[in-house]
């Protein structure tokens, strides 16, 4: 099988040499933490099987959020969470979408632009939400930052789950939404377009954003998604997956990328084929800035309102979860022959990989050489 690590083993020294000074640090980071995931560099351990009487080795993850073999289990733990809270209550779906004009905007400045982007569409929920004509009140919404279509192209929107219920303003009163309908669409893309608006001429970055990008609307998409257990289950994935899996990902050449795809219209398995440092390149406009919070909780499904939350769940007579977790249960590694417990023998501690330049220059010479 074919992986990211691979690819970057072959193209990575030649794309670094032609576009390394446009690389950003954490796009580097990512690349360097790819090459070393479970290798000696990071560390690992020594097992023993007293039944097998073999010694085998694990070694460390990188733990890199854009590695695809890291972050495997995270989204079925997030999935079962939230469809623990959920509400009896009709919930919807809310979807911004930048225009293609402002996504040099989001190359050059990632993190403000994706800051913004959360800020502008969050505050445009709130301000139609507070509305008598609408809901009439303050809401709690979950936002998932999204960067990629299926074919790795840049596509920076974001997803909101919300739930169908507000608190007024005093928090004395439980507001609900009409059946289907949460707030107007059109007003909601205005408000949205004004708000990033401001905020690009705040930062005296309207330069780089041409002036009919202002005059045009703005796509904003928001539905009824029922219970919101659907919803849920459609995001989860895009928390912890990044914009290609190795499994998708078919073979690699001198010249070029092979992986397949889901058609969003068809349904169908397609196949793209694109020059290697072109999917390198489409890989990494979604390595995420460090520390950025790709999914984010407003109103009252924020962490520090669990007080109100409960409140509300205890009105609408549900079922109320104690944040408290069991202690971590000391991990223990089974012999892949029997399936037995093995015994810990030797731990070896991380190393200091060599610098991105010389790893990949290593890694070449070794691909050329098999």
């Amino acid at each position: 099988m074919t992986t990211l690590a691979d690819i970057f083993q072959l193209h990575g020294a030649e794309y670094l040499a032609q576009y390394g000074n446009s690389m950003s640090t954490h796009q580097k980071k990512a690349i360097r933490d790819i090459l070393t995931c479970r290798t000696p560099h990071l560390g690992g351990h020594t097992w023993f099987c007293e039944h097998c009487r073999q010694f085998h080795y694990s070694y460390h993850s990188c733990k890199n959020r854009s590695c695809p073999q890291c972050q495997n289990d995270q989204a079925e733990n997030w999935l079962n969470h939230q469809s623990d809270n959920l509400m009896p209550v009709e919930y919807f779906l809310a979807t911004f979408t930048i225009p293609e004009d402002l996504k040099i905007l989001f190359r050059k400045y990632p993190r403000l632009s994706y800051h913004q982007l959360f800020h502008s569409s969050t505050d445009s929920l709130k301000k139609l939400a507070l509305d008598k004509r609408f809901i009439g009140g303050k809401i709690g919404m979950i936002g998932v930052l999204h960067t990629w279509t299926r074919q790795l192209t840049f596509h920076p929107h974001i997803h909101f789950i919300i739930p169908g219920i507000a608190l007024s303003e005093q928090n004395q009163k439980i507001r609900f939404s009409k059946e289907g309908f949460l707030v107007r669409v059109e007003l909601l893309s205005m408000i949205f377009k004004a708000k990033f608006r401001d905020a690009v001429m705040k930062n005296d970055l309207e330069h780089l954003v041409p002036n009919h990008v202002w005059r045009q609307d703005w796509v904003v998409h928001l539905k009824s998604v029922g219970n919101g257990q659907a919803a849920l289950t459609y995001l989860a994935p895009y928390l912890y997956r990044i914009a290609i899996s190795n499994a998708n990902i078919l073979k690699c050449t001198d010249r070029s990328v092979t992986f397949r795809y889901k058609d969003s219209s068809s349904g169908q398995t397609k196949l793209l084929t694109l020059p290697a440092l072109e999917f390198i390149r489409r890989y990494l406009h979604h390595v995420l800035p460090k520390g950025f919070q790709k999914v984010r909780y407003f109103g009252f499904l924020h962490p520090k309102n669990k007080t109100l939350l409960n409140t509300l769940r205890l009105l609408l007579h549900c079922n109320i979860y104690s944040d408290k977790t069991k202690g971590a249960q000391p991990f223990v590694f089974k012999c892949p022959d029997c399936g037995r417990e093995m015994i810990l023998i030797d731990k070896t501690i991380r190393q200091r990989a060599p610098p991105l330049s010389v790893l990949l220059t290593e890694y070449r010479k070794v691909s050329i050489a098999c």
